[in-house]
């Protein structure tokens, strides 16, 4: 009886790990795209900077970085705004905190319907 039953949560865990990748690769796009999509144009390298990076992967666990690859100087100048050189301030134009937000919701949201089935 005890076998049965710790088979069935084995292939459950299994399943759960799988649901749960899917969905952080998921998330990971979402929020690169929602990135490059609000993300500031002057001359466009900034916004095609953008990437998504498996940091860590193991048999449970998955986890990515959504950053900007060679631009990474910018992200917080342009995300909060920063005083000029001759004086005067830099408007912010918010688009990695809308990026991120979106991209745990839609994660929660896959997780529980993966979850669900």
């Amino acid at each position: 009886m005890a076998d049965v039953i710790m088979e069935g949560l084995t292939e459950y865990a299994e399943l759960a790990a799988d649901v749960m990748k899917d969905c952080v690769r998921k998330a990971g796009d979402t929020v690169k795209r929602e990135a490059k999509a609000g993300a500031p144009v002057k001359t466009g390298r900034y916004k095609k900077s953008w990437a998504v990076r498996r940091q860590r992967e193991t048999s449970n666990v998955l986890e990515v970085v959504v950053h900007s690859r060679d631009r990474y100087q910018l992200t917080h100048l342009l995300e909060k705004g920063h005083a000029k050189r001759g004086g005067g301030r830099v408007k912010a134009v918010p688009h990695i905190a809308p990026a991120e937000e979106k991209g745990v919701r839609e994660l929660e949201e896959g997780i529980k319907r993966g979850l669900s089935k």
